[in-house]
Protein backbone atom coordinates (compact mmCIF):
# COMPACT_ATOMS: atom_id res chain seq x y z
CA UNK A 1 0.00 0.00 0.00
CA UNK A 2 1.50 3.52 -0.93
CA UNK A 3 1.18 6.31 1.66
CA UNK A 4 1.33 9.60 0.95
CA UNK A 5 0.07 12.57 3.27
CA UNK A 6 -0.41 15.92 2.03
CA UNK A 7 2.05 19.03 2.06
CA UNK A 8 1.32 21.90 3.68
CA UNK A 9 -0.63 24.29 1.04
CA UNK A 10 -0.24 21.32 -1.51
CA UNK A 11 -3.15 21.02 -4.18
CA UNK A 12 -5.17 18.10 -4.48
CA UNK A 13 -3.67 17.70 -8.55
CA UNK A 14 -0.23 17.55 -6.87
CA UNK A 15 -0.87 15.09 -4.40
CA UNK A 16 -3.00 12.84 -6.78
CA UNK A 17 -0.10 12.94 -9.24
CA UNK A 18 2.42 12.24 -6.42
CA UNK A 19 -0.03 9.08 -5.22
CA UNK A 20 -0.06 8.08 -9.08
CA UNK A 21 4.25 8.40 -9.29
CA UNK A 22 4.37 6.44 -5.94
CA UNK A 23 1.61 3.77 -7.46
CA UNK A 24 3.82 3.40 -10.46
CA UNK A 25 7.20 2.92 -8.80
CA UNK A 26 5.80 0.56 -6.69
CA UNK A 27 4.85 -1.99 -8.97
CA UNK A 28 1.59 -2.88 -7.22
CA UNK A 29 -1.11 -1.51 -10.06
CA UNK A 30 1.34 -3.74 -12.54
CA UNK A 31 0.83 -6.42 -10.39
CA UNK A 32 -2.58 -6.29 -9.11
CA UNK A 33 -3.32 -6.30 -13.18
CA UNK A 34 -1.46 -9.49 -13.57
CA UNK A 35 -3.51 -11.05 -10.42
CA UNK A 36 -7.02 -9.76 -12.21
CA UNK A 37 -7.81 -12.49 -14.42
CA UNK A 38 -5.71 -15.16 -12.81
CA UNK A 39 -7.80 -18.46 -12.05
CA UNK A 40 -6.87 -21.32 -9.18
CA UNK A 41 -6.01 -24.14 -10.98
CA UNK A 42 -8.99 -26.87 -9.37
CA UNK A 43 -8.34 -29.13 -6.48
CA UNK A 44 -8.15 -32.73 -7.04
CA UNK A 45 -11.31 -33.15 -5.45
CA UNK A 46 -12.94 -30.60 -7.68
CA UNK A 47 -11.70 -32.28 -10.74
CA UNK A 48 -13.20 -35.22 -9.87
CA UNK A 49 -16.23 -34.34 -8.95
CA UNK A 50 -16.66 -32.25 -12.43
CA UNK A 51 -15.54 -35.89 -13.85
CA UNK A 52 -18.32 -37.68 -12.12
CA UNK A 53 -21.01 -35.38 -13.08
CA UNK A 54 -19.57 -35.06 -17.03
CA UNK A 55 -20.07 -39.27 -17.02
CA UNK A 56 -23.49 -38.53 -15.62
CA UNK A 57 -24.88 -36.49 -17.71
CA UNK A 58 -22.95 -38.53 -20.86
CA UNK A 59 -25.15 -41.44 -19.61
CA UNK A 60 -28.39 -39.82 -18.96
CA UNK A 61 -27.98 -38.60 -23.00
CA UNK A 62 -27.49 -41.85 -24.36
CA UNK A 63 -29.84 -43.64 -22.33
CA UNK A 64 -32.67 -40.91 -23.69
CA UNK A 65 -31.48 -41.48 -26.81
CA UNK A 66 -31.80 -44.81 -27.00
CA UNK A 67 -35.26 -44.84 -25.78
CA UNK A 68 -36.20 -41.87 -28.08
CA UNK A 69 -36.66 -39.36 -25.15
CA UNK A 70 -34.06 -37.12 -26.39
CA UNK A 71 -34.96 -33.35 -26.74
CA UNK A 72 -32.02 -31.62 -28.52
CA UNK A 73 -31.71 -28.10 -27.35
CA UNK A 74 -29.70 -25.73 -29.12
CA UNK A 75 -26.07 -25.71 -26.87
CA UNK A 76 -25.49 -21.93 -25.66
CA UNK A 77 -22.30 -20.52 -24.34
CA UNK A 78 -21.56 -19.50 -21.02
CA UNK A 79 -21.43 -15.71 -20.37
CA UNK A 80 -18.83 -14.06 -19.04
Amino acid sequence: MVDVKRRKGESFESLLRRYSRRLQQSGNALEARKLRYFAAAPTKNKQKVSAIRRLEIRDKREYLARIGQLVDEPRTQKRR
